[in-house]
């Protein structure tokens, strides 16, 4: 008699922002609208609110992109009511070979959480479930050793601790943001092991001195800071998706070598999140 097979584990693996992505979890906009205003860039939209068929032609172009890279996406069943599912990096996060489930502090996002929970338990993930805090992962930046943690209207200071405790390794860094700005990615991204993009108006000095000491510093501009020019999305191997507006960006990472692959994501923006904000890594090479 054959033994029978124990469920695979699926692994999970991310030491950095920047390692080749291999597998990626997304989530279509079928449902996508400015329903509650809950950031700035919502507020701008607010009127002239979501095009949902531009948006979801879009994403669909964005998955094409990443699949035409060799990069496994998996895409989450979308649920009515919640209008924001199309931004899964805040539902959950991995950082080394550890999988997080977010804690979302916006009524309209709760519920998100239950979607990739169960998809966690389809595919025999297990992973830290952050409690009595708030925390979403546009606001966790893993380098190495290093994870830099955006404390904003969405994370909790309280959230450090519950992640110290479950990395014990690792160098817990909390990054304090301007009330306006949504999520530390909104305004820092690192592209390389020693660069990275940031929007310095956004964060205390001595906090842009303490990254300047460790990176070299891609400044935003103001207009593309708008346009979420910091929420590029490394595939690895220099090369990175971007918008196609965000001219200043582009020629900047270009001049460094890197390859940029520009698609328009604009109407999906208009919701306050861009490339990595749609993209929840599980996977990621050296």
């Amino acid at each position: 008699m054959e033994a029978s097979i124990p469920k695979q584990q699926h692994k999970t693996v991310c030491r950095t922002e920047y390692g080749a992505l291999e597998k990626v979890i997304l989530c279509r906009p079928e449902h996508m609208t400015i329903k509650d205003v809950i950031n700035e860039t919502q507020k701008h939209f607010e009127d002239d609110n979501i095009h949902v068929k531009t948006a979801a032609d879009q994403h669909s172009r964005f998955i094409e992109a990443l699949r035409s890279h060799n990069i496994e996406v998996i895409l989450l069943p979308v649920r009515e009511g919640l209008p924001e599912q199309v931004f899964t990096r805040d539902i959950g996060f991995v950082i080394g070979e550890k999988a997080f489930l977010s804690s979302m502090n916006e009524p309209i996002r709760q519920g998100e959480e239950s979607v990739i929970k169960d998809f966690f338990h389809s595919q025999g993930i297990p992973y830290t479930r952050m409690l009595d805090t708030s925390i979403e992962g546009g606001d966790v930046i893993v380098d190495g050793k290093i994870v830099y943690v955006g404390i904003s209207q969405r994370t909790d200071m309280s959230a450090i601790g519950q992640l110290e405790k479950a990395l014990p390794d690792y160098t817990v860094v909390p990054v304090h943001l301007h009330e306006k700005y949504l999520h530390l990615d909104c305004v820092f991204n690192i592209v390389s092991e020693n660069e990275a993009l940031i929007y310095p108006q956004a964060l205390e000095p001595e906090e842009v001195d303490m990254l300047a000491k460790r990176y070299d510093l891609i400044e935003v501009p103001e207009d593309e800071q708008f346009t979420l020019g910091t929420n590029v999305l490394s595939i690895g191997r220099k090369t990175i998706i971007s918008l196609p507006c965000n001219r200043h960006v582009n020629q900047q990472l270009s001049n460094r070598g890197y390859h940029i692959i520009e698609i328009d994501l604009t109407e999906i923006i208009k919701s306050g999140g861009s490339f990595r904000c749609c993209t929840m890594p599980l996977m990621r090479g050296e």
